[in-house]
Parts: C-alpha cells; sequence; structure tokens
C-alpha cells in the first residue's frame, strides 16, 4: 500500500441510523430506496394494505450474493462472523469492527413518493450498532443514501422505487446485534422545490488501496489490478456488481482519466461526504464544501489532526483508488492530487459499460490514442454520439461511438444499456 503504515481505513459505520443499546427491542424508524438500472437482487418485499402511505416490510432472510456478512436465523438477522478480520470488514477499514449488510430489493411504488420512514425493532449490546439507509429512484438515476434515524428520509424530489439496507456492527466478538423486523412507508410530504446544480468536482489527494484478497464494504473480493475507488461514505456506495455512484477521477494535467464505480467506503472516515454542501453533509458542515475532513485534519490541524476516531491523520487522502485504476487507469506511480467528479451529482443520459475495462480514446475509432479506461459497471454521462470505426463488441456491433466530457469517445459496442435521457446526434 502507498499511504503511512498506521493510515486508517473506511468503515461501514456510515452516517446510517445506529442503536446501541444494553439489551432490549427498540422500534424505531428508518427509510429505503431502489437499484441501478437493474433490479436488485437478494429478498422479497412482503407489501401491506397502504392507509396513511404505502407499508411493507422487508424480508430479512439472506437470500443474495449482495449481502455481505450476515445470516438470519430464529426470526433473526444476526453478523455471520462477529469477529473482525480484513474479510469482516471493508478493505479499506483499519479499525477492529466486523460489520455486516443486508441490501433489500428496490420496491416499485404505487405512486410517486418524496419520503420513507423506517419502523425498526432490534436488539444491540454495548459496543455493537444497528442502522438503516435509503435511497430513491428518479428517472435521471438513484439518489444518495440517506439516513432514517430519528425521523424520516425526505428526498428533494418524488421517487417512484425505494431500497433500504440494514447495516450491523460491533466491536466485541461477544456482543451481539440482531434486528427482528424492518418495516417502511412510503408517502408525500411538502419541500421546497430543488435548485438546479451542475455536477460536482473537487480535486483531493488519492491514495492507492491496495488490499487484494481483501473485501470492500459492499462485498467485492478485491483482485489483482481491480477497477473502483472508496470514498468516505457510505452516501455514494453502490451495491456489488452496479456503478450506481461512478466517479471520474483524472489526473491533475487531464492527460489521463478514469470512470470507475464506488465499492469501498474510506480512506480515514466514514461519514464524510465532502462534495455534499452543508445543509446535507452529515459531519464538520463547518468545513468549506469539496474539502474532505482528513485534508483539514492533516494540513490545517482540524479536530485536533484526528480522524473520526481519534487517529492521528498520515495525509490529507479523500479518495482511495483500487490498484487498476491506479496504475493502468492514472498511470500513477505515487500518491497524488486528482480531479474527482461525483457523477450522480449530475443528470442527462448514462451508459452503463457492461465489458470494460474500456479504452477511453480522443476520436471514434482504435486508432486514435487512449487518454484512460471506462471500468466495468461505470455508468459514464453521454454527451452526443458521432458514427465512425465498426465494433464488434460485447453487446453489439455498431458504428456508434459516444462522447463524453473532454472530447473523449468510447464504443457503444461495449455498453449494455443507457438512462436518463435520449443521447442525440453530435
Amino acid at each position: 500500500m502507498a499511504f503511512g503504515p498506521c493510515r486508517p481505513r473506511s468503515s461501514l459505520l456510515v452516517g446510517l441510523l445506529t442503536l446501541t443499546l444494553a439489551g432490549g427491542l427498540v422500534p424505531t424508524a428508518a427509510t429505503a430506496a431502489p437499484r441501478t438500472p437493474g433490479q436488485s437482487t437478494g429478498h422479497a418485499a412482503a407489501p401491506a394494505a397502504p392507509t396513511a402511505g404505502e407499508h411493507w416490510t422487508v424480508d430479512l432472510a439472506v437470500a443474495g450474493g449482495d449481502d455481505v456478512n450476515v445470516r438470519f436465523g430464529a426470526g433473526l438477522l444476526r453478523l455471520a462472523d462477529p469477529h473482525p478480520t480484513r474479510r469482516t470488514r471493508p478493505a479499506a477499514l483499519g479499525a477492529p469492527v466486523a460489520e455486516g449488510v443486508l441490501l433489500a430489493p428496490a420496491r416499485t411504488l404505487t405512486g410517486p413518493a418524496n419520503r420513507v420512514r423506517v419502523d425498526l425493532t432490534a436488539e444491540a449490546a454495548t459496543g455493537a450498532t444497528v442502522g438503516v439507509q435509503v435511497r430513491g429512484w428518479r428517472a435521471t438515476g438513484w439518489t444518495e443514501w440517506r439516513e432514517a434515524g430519528t425521523g424520516p428520509a425526505v428526498f428533494d424530489r418524488p421517487v417512484t422505487r425505494v431500497q433500504a439496507r440494514v447495516l450491523l456492527t460491533t466491536r466485541d466478538a461477544h456482543a451481539a446485534a440482531s434486528v427482528r423486523a424492518v418495516r417502511l412507508t412510503a408517502d408525500t410530504a411538502t419541500t421546497a422545490a430543488p435548485a438546479p446544480t451542475a455536477v460536482r468536482s473537487y480535486r483531493v489527494f488519492a491514495t492507492r488501496e491496495g488490499e487484494v484478497g481483501g473485501v470492500t464494504a459492499n462485498g467485492h473480493t478485491i483482485g489483482a489490478r481491480d477497477h473502483f475507488v472508496a470514498l468516505p461514505s457510505r452516501r455514494g456506495l453502490s451495491p456489488i456488481g452496479t456503478g450506481d455512484y461512478t466517479v471520474r477521477v483524472c489526473t491533475t494535467s487531464g492527460s489521463r482519466c478514469e470512470y470507475a464505480p464506488v465499492w469501498d467506503v474510506g480512506p480515514w472516515n466514514t461519514r464524510d461526504d465532502y462534495w455534499n454542501p452543508a445543509a446535507v453533509r452529515e459531519n464538520w458542515k463547518d468545513l468549506p464544501q469539496g474539502r474532505p475532513e482528513a485534508q483539514a485534519a492533516y494540513q490545517y490541524g482540524y479536530n485536533g489532526g484526528k480522524d473520526q476516531f481519534g487517529r492521528t491523520v498520515l495525509n490529507p487522502a479523500g479518495i482511495d483508488l483500487a490498484d487498476g485504476t491506479f496504475w493502468d487507469g492514472l498511470l500513477l506511480t505515487d500518491n497524488a492530487w486528482v480531479d474527482v467528479t461525483y457523477l450522480w451529482t449530475g443528470s442527462g443520459p448514462r451508459g452503463v459499460i457492461g465489458s470494460g475495462p474500456l479504452n477511453i480514446r480522443t476520436g471514434p475509432g482504435t486508432s486514435y490514442p487512449v487518454r484512460g479506461l471506462a471500468a466495468t459497471h461505470a455508468n459514464v454521462p453521454i454527451q452526443c454520439y458521432v458514427t465512425g470505426q465498426t465494433v464488434a463488441g460485447t453487446y453489439r456491433t455498431t458504428n456508434r461511438w459516444n462522447r463524453l466530457a473532454g472530447g473523449q469517445y468510447v464504443s457503444h459496442a461495449y455498453v449494455s444499456t443507457v438512462y436518463g435521457g435520449t443521447v442525440s446526434r453530435c
């Protein structure tokens, strides 16, 4: 790994509804949301007849490969292995915490809604936590995940599908955490009209994650020269096998870029969605938008120079890059400042890279120079398309080339689907 030896790693303890209890069953509220253009795998949600709003209950049975370190038995969802190891916590995490996640399937609502509440019946001993996050699907894609804590999760505009995920953690293998029931309610609340915003992009310090053989926060086992990134918040964490939350990360010269899905949580912090404005940012609201807490701690002694776990911050990293993204996508040889665009904060047509890493070229043909890569599952914004060299790819044979930001192109032969709008000719 290219970072300091004591560098803390990311955690699934990311801003979810958390309960730390001595015992007893505690009902509480939380929310849910849907998955990327595809359907979620996992557990069936049993609908209930709506009274005030639309109600349904999450089936806690563990059924899909998108669930991480959880098991279900005797009516309870628990950690499958409560012992902290590199396979029971996100690969980017250094703290001794075992974690597990159950991802519920997306539910299609009978009508649009912008508010979701969760009634959670759970039990957690001291040192353990239970939490729930939710997100919603709109025509332009998924909202960020939002915590359903003491109040409901409210989206800035109506959503048509809702998905929830349940998180269990423990710092002590003998401190049990369990969930008995999760019930969701979707309805409509009055909210201010959302202000239009441009896609967000910031310059942050990048480190190489490494950790080959470890498991990411979404359950992906890291391979050699893998292609993904980690951000220090679960709000932009994609379910395994999706690029619902994709970044465009480029060298500061702009000579190389990679589109890569967010599959892990870190570095340093786990509740630092620094790309969001103060009104939305989960923690450290007094910091400028776009400045990671780790950067402020390292450069200016913010928070006493510590991260959220009280560890001394040894570098200003705001993003971790998997080895393939680091070495092959950006051609980096050491940790470096990079320009990151958080693509889900924008809108417009998106193409899902179904077969990658795919070369990004300066023109519509394989004779044009390569300027980077688009990872498998990355959701790339498409500005328009042109005709060029005919390519026989994974999904079709076509002469269509999609133009991305910066006048760069990818062949449509490797794009599995397009959503979020119609792509016009350039």
